[in-house]
């Protein structure tokens, strides 16, 4: 209830501000003392390098930015098409998230980022699903549903 109460002070116009919104669950120790091989810091920093240099190509003569997270609503949906099962999935949590129109897009943005990252042409629907799942505070359980 208490989390509620405070995520209702939080406005809607607000939260479609924020590109990542995810509920970060506590770390258990046995998470913190694995000896599980992590991807190294500089394997993820030059798959960002990689990344931002394809959204420079891509943006940079079209548009005037050189980031996807600074186009534009209208450029936005010029540049970013899905594939078929990506905008399926994307009508659908437009109508279960009750998303904003600035929501469809920063998850479109965000969706095209993950791709980048993977390198990958197209967005997919396993690039719309992630990018979902990271705007938790969509949710009902954050709006007092």
């Amino acid at each position: 209830a208490m989390v509620q109460r405070y995520a209702g002070r939080l406005s809607g116009p607000l939260l479609d501000r924020i590109d990542i919104q995810i509920e970060m669950p506590r770390v258990r120790y046995e998470e913190l003392t694995g000896r599980e091989e992590q991807e190294s810091s500089a394997a993820v920093r030059r798959r960002i390098v990689a990344a931002r240099k394809i959204q420079q190509r891509r943006l940079s003569r079209a548009c005037g930015v050189f980031t996807n997270s600074r186009m534009g609503e209208k450029e936005t949906r010029e540049f970013y098409l899905l594939d078929s099962e990506g905008e399926s999935l994307l009508a659908s949590a437009m109508e279960k998230l009750a998303l904003s129109a600035r929501g469809y897009t920063r998850i479109l943005r965000l969706a095209r980022t993950i791709a980048d990252l993977e390198g990958a042409e197209t967005i997919g629907l396993p690039n719309v699903a992630e990018a979902i799942q990271y705007r938790s505070l969509d949710r009902p359980r954050w709006r007092g549903e």
